[in-house]
């Protein structure tokens, strides 16, 4: 039904209002009861105990308004965001598009989203009407406000640290995204390590992951991977999206923007597999980009992913995808 639902509708409108009418079909589903309780092997990682090793990544739910929808879907976490310290609209319209020909989907939204204080605020509520086990696990992903200039981003990144870490169960550092300026050029070392330890000292001890982009060179890739070790963070989520178009022509391509999907997916394994040789077995590596099929998860894991998050493949497989992955079920459509 999903399927027949996006080639004859969904694909002919525009992916913004698309996704609009997405959240209010998900908080259908689950306010009439048409979800399944969520299954899956439960793990440990970081140490936080996760219902499934299948989680939602950043940008799907930019202000944490869907947090236990996603979960009652499948998700075993849902990382938010990514937030910023200050209310930002983000990039102008249009910033989403799709390319249904490679599954993928290109985007520049620019970290639209209603600030630290507010999704904060959110998050607190939810936690008051649910309890933990009612919810998946929350990561709370935070970057730089673009009005920020760069000299003062561990001081952005602090503020939103304080304000989140209380009501997230881990932070993640985006520091990869494609779409505000300058941003990535926080990946250098000597740049990232003071933003790295300011968000710890803020994190009530909660883990923090910093998630790092796919055109990374190796030697940098490398270089981030062991200031994660010397500074103590829970481990590295691999990857963002890419700004490379490798292979990938036809209408919107050359659409400015990060690309997702599986255009990815061997970039991905690739530093997943860099990642989990040069990092000590106790810190956990996320792997995500381009994932689809169970198929996809079981490799994924086997080359020593802790978790594996997807965003992409929720947006062409539809609202069940997710409780099927997680089960082990979906072999592709």
């Amino acid at each position: 039904m999903y399927q027949f639902l996006f080639n004859v509708f969904l694909r002919r409108i525009d992916p913004e209002t698309a996704h609009s009418l997405g959240v209010l079909a998900i908080k259908l589903l689950v306010a009439l009861g048409l979800t399944k309780k969520p299954t899956g092997v439960p793990t440990e990682v970081a140490g936080l105990k996760f219902r499934n090793h299948i989680g939602i990544a950043a940008g799907f739910d930019k202000n944490a308004k869907l947090v236990r929808e996603l979960g009652r879907l499948g998700f075993g976490h849902v990382e938010i965001g990514t937030v910023t310290g200050r209310a930002q609209p983000g990039n102008p319209k249009p910033r989403l598009f799709r390319l249904p020909g490679y599954r993928a989907l290109i985007n520049r939204m620019g970290f639209n989203n209603e600030g630290a204080e507010a999704v904060a605020q959110r998050l607190i509520e939810l936690r008051s009407r649910f309890d933990s086990n009612q919810l998946p696990i929350i990561g709370v992903n935070i970057g730089k406000t673009k009005t920020v200039e760069l000299e003062q981003a561990a001081a952005d990144y602090a503020y939103s640290a304080e304000l989140l870490a209380p009501v997230a169960d881990y932070i993640a550092v985006n520091v990869s995204s494609p779409n505000t300026p300058g941003l990535r050029d926080l990946q250098q070392v000597q740049v990232l390590r003071p933003i790295l330890e300011v968000v710890l000292e803020h994190s009530l001890s909660k883990p923090v992951f910093v998630k790092i982009a796919p055109d990374l060179a190796d030697e940098d890739v490398l270089a981030v991977a062991r200031l994660a070790v010397e500074v103590g963070l829970a481990g590295v989520i691999a990857t963002n999206t890419t700004i490379s178009r490798g292979a990938v022509n036809g209408p919107k391509s050359d659409e400015q923007g990060g690309l997702s999907g599986p255009p990815v997916a061997n970039r991905s394994i690739e530093l997943l597999r860099l990642l989990r040789a040069t990092l000590p077995q106790g810190m956990a590596v996320i792997s995500v980009g381009g994932v689809e099929t169970a198929q996809d998860v079981a490799e994924r894991l086997a080359l020593g992913a802790d978790l594996v998050q997807v965003y992409t493949g929720f947006i062409y497989q539809g609202p069940y995808w997710a409780s099927k992955l997680a089960r082990g079920e979906y072999r592709g459509s």
